[in-house]
């Protein structure tokens, strides 16, 4: 079964309503003869998910809070953002506020291109600034070259994310396997589940997790000098080294091993958390933009989430960015919706439904199983532990890790899948030069 595509429950609109009196104070005063236009809102959580639940109570909200401003709102892909957005920013069809990948090949490089709003001061004026840790607003803010960790706020994220573990708890007891709490536990579940029949890791190869595993393997071997290195060019990366070559080494061992299912080169992000939702993978590695998904959907078996256990290191940041694109016809009212995405109501349901919220009160997330995402996070926080995306270094990145994880998948040698994702890295660095 697919995750649902269901609109918000009526616990969820009752609950953006109750929104609505705390915040009837949060619009600017310039708003006040604001009747007549509109704000334009563009994102691509799917539907049910936390911050999509979110962004909904968030829009009821603008709208109460602001009587006369029409909400249109476009929920798009993230493959259609992520591929259009440098020509659609550079035209009048631009939204007014947009969710945005964050990083130097995606906000940084349309940062550098001029096409979004200078936030900083209005970072400060609002508050979100010191609501934000600086370590998590390091891929909001970007220098002149595009480069995530500079000085100028080109967005605002609402929420942190990570890659973790997700386990099927039924099947695991089921075939007698012991969750892992290490490398060689993990392995060791791997080995029992493919002896007892069973492919053990959900996957897709035309998206971001098959790629994902090879940073998160890479991660296991490498320290943070490595990521800085990896992440700014501060120091040289060498593709054939020890960290890149475990990571695509292990890839190609697990796939003939049959940990890995060679079809699902094919398949899309959505296609995978079908595979664990239906209960027929019983691991599934990924971030935790998918736990709001299975709490709705999953009620035929007990699940769990865990930190990764084979790296110190994982995937992982804060979230995407709430941007205001240099062309947007209102920006005061696009500054008044972030600030609605960021009060504690807003922050609270982020983490209640799933998500974790940046900037809540830990009190207020009452949920258990949250709280315990919440946990996670912070534990992968205070040990230092966010490795940032593979794919956030060099513009159009993304796609080369796609491509050279399928042409993994599909028999390709070692040497040629680490040959070609230096190249375009190395491109770059030799760029700054």
């Amino acid at each position: 079964m697919k995750l649902s595509r269901r609109r918000p429950s009526s616990a969820v609109a009752a609950a953006a309503l109750a929104l609505m009196l705390p915040l009837a104070a949060c619009g600017s005063s310039s708003d006040t003869g604001s009747g007549g236009k509109t704000l334009r809102v563009w994102h691509y959580e799917t539907q049910d998910s936390a911050l999509s639940k979110a962004w909904d109570a968030a829009i009821t909200t603008f709208e109460q809070t602001h009587p006369g401003v029409k909400v249109e709102f476009e929920r798009k892909t993230f493959d259609q953002i992520q591929q259009s957005a440098g020509m659609i920013l550079n035209s009048d069809k631009a939204p007014d506020v947009m969710e945005y990948n964050k990083g130097n090949a995606t906000a940084g490089l349309l940062s550098k291109q001029g096409l979004l709003t200078d936030l900083t001061q209005v970072a400060k004026d609002r508050g979100w600034a010191a609501k934000i840790s600086d370590s998590a607003s390091v891929p909001a803010r970007y220098n002149d070259r595009g480069e995530m960790g500079g000085d100028k706020w080109v967005g605002v994220p609402n929420y942190g994310e990570f890659v973790l573990a997700y386990y099927d708890k039924d099947l695991f007891a089921k075939y007698g396997v012991s969750v892992p709490t290490d490398m060689a536990g993990f392995e060791d579940a791997l080995a029992k589940f493919k002896a007892a029949g069973v492919t053990p890791l959900a996957n897709a190869g035309n998206d971001h997790p098959a790629s994902h595993w090879l940073y998160l393997l890479a991660l296991s071997k490498a320290d943070k000098k490595w990521v800085q290195d990896y992440q700014t060019f501060s120091g040289k990366i060498d593709f054939h080294g020890p960290e890149w070559t475990y990571a695509v080494e292990t890839y190609k061992r697990w796939l003939d091993k049959g940990y890995f299912d060679k079809n699902d080169v094919g398949l899309k992000g959505s296609d995978m958390t079908e595979q664990f939702v239906s209960g027929k993978r019983p691991i599934l590695v990924g971030g935790n933009w998918w736990f709001g998904g299975f709490k709705t959907d999953i009620k035929d078996f007990d699940w769990s989430t865990a930190v990764f256990p084979g790296s110190k290191i994982t995937l992982g940041s804060s979230g995407n960015l709430w941007v205001v694109p240099q062309r947007s016809k209102n920006k005061t009212l696009a500054e008044d919706f972030i600030d609605i995405t960021m009060s504690p109501e807003i922050q609270a349901m982020i983490g209640n439904n799933g998500n974790v919220p940046i900037a809540a009160q830990p009190d207020a997330i009452t949920d258990p199983k949250s709280r315990e995402l919440v946990g996670q996070f912070d534990q992968i926080q205070k040990s230092d532990g966010l490795g940032y995306y593979p794919d956030w270094p060099a513009a159009g990145y993304y796609d080369v890790f796609v491509s050279a994880t399928q042409n993994l998948m599909n028999g390709a040698d070692a040497k040629s899948v680490l040959d070609e994702i230096a190249a375009p890295y190395e491109k770059q660095a030799a760029s700054r030069q």
